[in-house]
């Protein structure tokens, strides 16, 4: 192997090992929520914005963090975003209080939506031909290993040091990569002069942010009073803001032609609920496995890892029945597992081995679904616009997460966990239905691949 080829790879390691604590922080904070509520005293209900904050600014500024690498630089752009990241990993780490744990999670979410896009757009332009297969084949893996090294990882540390490490772990990772990334990512200049449509960015952020707002507040005030009602309404004007804004910005975040594609619109929609759903049973559930049937934080990491692999091997069965069935066969057969599992854990879990069952079928079905959403998601989008559309369907992947928390969270709150069971399999149901009736049948091309989130 050439010096050239040596140096590509070794591109391709820094890439990956930055953009896998971007996914790892998704995951391994949810094992540590118990102790870091206990540690700094948080409200129940409020917990779940440790996870929400980070998934809303790092999903909501995703597309905003690719026409920054577009604009200023990629490899700048990466630098950025690792520097934001790694220092509000800092922050988060010794975060004296429940509102500056919050407020650091989503500057931390800021730092990953420059760093996620800007790595990808790195190893696109920088690898050609078969090893950009194999670059891209490796990059999807890490979103799927991210998920089962994020909760063991996450019990672990909780469980030998303390929550403080589940962020204090990006520290050290961080700041090498840093120091390794003026010698190995080259310097790919940006394009300069174009807008980031920072004003729509920012709209759409808040009123995203405003509804999760008003989801975790509703069990305490009641979902008919007026504060609810009003923060329902203000989301509600701040998103028809940035639609809006959309319409009459010169350069929108998304041009208003890709809303007209039937396939990206269903896909990203069932992407939004699945992804909700899967998301939702993370948080509840690592909640439940530690205060109600007493585990520790390094048993509940445990205890996710036939989950995850459910998820695995649903992956693996759908991108193999994807050619011959097409994609909607599997989505559906996906969300009828969903909705199923969701229901297993409303009527049995009052023990590990009650929980296993829903956890098994709810994995697989999440693995099935996920492939051919994708695929459904990216079919009729030109190659010219093959980074809006997977921007969009990223955005609608990681608002679905925050949105999935929120609701969940709520239900279970204010009623139990059994309600928020209740609630997903309802979801599930009804993403059931939408798929069977809305979702076009793709038969991707023969070696065509799809992205894992």
């Amino acid at each position: 192997m050439s010096t050239e080829d040596r140096t590509s790879w070794a591109l391709l390691a820094l890439l990956a090992v930055a953009q896998f604590m971007v996914v790892l922080d998704i995951t391994i904070v949810n094992v540590a929520l118990p102790s870091i509520g206990a540690g700094l005293g948080f409200a129940g209900a409020d917990l779940q914005w440790v996870v929400t904050a980070y998934i809303l600014c790092s999903g909501g500024l995703l597309l905003v963090g690719g026409r920054a690498a577009d604009m200023v630089g990629r490899r700048r752009t990466f630098l950025a975003g690792l520097g934001v990241f790694t220092a509000a990993s800092l922050a988060c780490g010794l975060a004296p209080s429940p509102g500056f744990l919050i407020a650091a999670r989503a500057v931390q979410g800021c730092g990953a939506a420059l760093l996620t896009p800007s790595a990808l757009a790195i190893v696109t332009s920088t690898y050609t031909g078969a090893q950009r297969v194999t670059a891209l084949s490796l990059w999807g893996a890490i979103a799927s290993g991210g998920v089962g090294v994020g909760v063991l990882l996450g019990g672990i540390l909780t469980s030998a040091l303390s929550w403080h490490w589940v962020f204090l772990v990006n520290v050290p990772v961080g700041l090498a990569a840093a120091v390794l990334v003026p010698r190995v990512v080259p310097a790919l200049p940006g394009r300069g002069g174009r807008s980031l449509d920072l004003p729509g960015a920012v709209t759409a952020v808040s009123g995203l942010a405003v509804l999760v707002y008003a989801l975790s507040g509703a069990p305490d005030h009641g979902w008919g009073s007026a504060r609810t009602l009003a923060l329902l309404a203000l989301s509600a004007a701040l998103l028809a803001s940035f639609a809006l804004l959309e319409r009459t910005a010169r350069e929108p975040l998304v041009a208003p032609s890709t809303w007209r594609n039937g396939s990206l619109v269903s896909g990203s929609v069932m992407m939004l609920g699945a992804t909700g759903i899967m998301a939702g049973a993370f948080f509840l559930n690592s909640l439940h496995l530690q205060d109600a049937l007493g585990f520790s934080a390094l048993e509940a990491g445990l205890a996710f890892l036939p989950f995850v692999g459910a998820i695995l091997a649903g992956v693996h069965v759908s991108s193999r029945v994807i050619g011959s069935l097409g994609s909607r066969v599997p989505i559906v057969a996906g969300m009828v597992l969903v909705t199923a599992g969701s229901l297993l854990f409303a009527v049995a879990h009052d023990s590990y081995g009650e929980l296993l069952p829903g956890f098994l079928v709810l994995g697989l079905g999440v693995g099935l679904a996920f492939p051919a959403i994708s695929i459904t998601a990216l079919s009729d989008v030109p190659h010219e616009s093959s980074g809006t559309g997977s921007g969009v369907m990223s955005t609608f992947h990681e608002v679905g997460a925050a949105l999935g928390v929120a609701a969940l969270s709520a239900i279970a709150f204010g009623s139990d966990y059994r309600a928020a069971a209740i609630g997903a399999a309802i979801a599930g149901a009804a993403l059931t239905v939408l798929a069977a009736a809305f979702v076009p049948a793709v038969r991707p091309a023969p070696g065509a691949h799809a992205m894992m989130h």
